[in-house]
């Protein structure tokens, strides 16, 4: 079945008017816009878990009176169709992106909400890196063996972390593109990778922007710990959550590697970086899409 025969077959479900259709974006997951300024998410396959966690996420941050994005009330969702979940979300008014300090304030409302009634998975950092090693068709066999070493060492550094700030339901892909800003403030997005764990893992989302990448400025960064009201990259331990967010997003550019010359160019930059050949931070790297 196609992503609109899903849709289709969900709405019919679930009693929710689907004429008209319009498919928004079509990645990962198909968004679709809905009559009634509703919007559509349709997953891949075996998502079921995470689309019900967002649910549930949404609607217990907003009973906590944290601003984000709606889960239409009154639906029975997720539906489930040939294995896929179709979740119903409200349609956000006219908007911009989100700034860094307003990611920070947000981000430090979310760390003080208790824990909910349910039960959130642990973050997991280290989550299909190996995966995504072995199926990283660019680079010698050396490479792929110092990246799994890594990785392994990796893992044994974060499980022994340093104290920090105590644990609590963190975003987990926290950025300024998962913040939305619209005329009764800012509202974060994208809650499918709630979990519990340490606040400084959404925190270094952005601080390696600054010390890794050099994309955020002295002064942005400054106003950024103004906001949330503490400095990450401070913390004893900041340097493994930090190896870790690199490592993640050098496998993302291998994984991305085939697709284009300008990231394959960038994931072996990233590579090399992380193994120590290109100097000190920052490495000065770019977007990968």
């Amino acid at each position: 079945m196609t992503d609109r025969d899903i849709l289709l077959a969900a709405c019919r479900q679930a009693g929710v008017d689907a004429s008209h259709a319009e498919l928004i974006r079509a990645s990962e997951n198909a968004l679709f816009r809905l009559p009634g300024h509703i919007v559509a998410r349709v997953t891949r396959p075996g998502q079921l878990a995470a689309a019900t966690k967002e649910v549930r996420v949404a609607r217990w941050l907003r009973s906590a009176d944290l601003p984000v994005v709606e889960a239409v009330p009154d639906i029975d969702q997720p539906q489930v169709v040939e294995g896929r979940a179709v979740t119903f979300w409200r349609e956000l008014q006219e908007h911009t992106a989100g700034t860094l300090p307003q990611l920070a304030m947000l981000l430090r409302r979310l760390h003080r909400v208790p824990l909910p009634d349910f039960e959130l998975p642990p973050l997991q950092p280290f989550v299909r890196q190996r995966e995504r090693i072995a199926e990283a068709t660019a680079i010698r066999d050396e490479d792929r063996a110092w990246l799994l070493d890594h990785l392994a060492s990796l893992e044994v550094r974060y499980a022994d972390l340093p104290p920090g700030q105590p644990c609590c339901a963190v975003h987990g892909d926290a950025w300024t593109g998962n913040v939305a800003v619209t005329s009764t403030g800012p509202v974060l997005l994208d809650l499918e990778r709630f979990a519990v764990g340490p606040p400084e893992w959404d925190l270094t989302s952005t601080a390696v922007r600054y010390t890794t990448d050099g994309t955020c400025t002295a002064q942005e960064w400054a106003a950024y710990c103004d906001a949330y009201g503490s400095d990450v990259t401070t913390w004893a331990g900041y340097s493994i959550l930090r190896d870790a967010r690199e490592l993640r997003r050098t496998t993302f550019a291998l994984q991305m590697a085939p697709t284009r010359a300008d990231i394959a160019a960038q994931a072996s930059y990233r590579l090399a970086c992380i193994q120590g050949l290109r100097g000190p931070r920052p490495w000065g790297w770019t977007a990968v899409p």
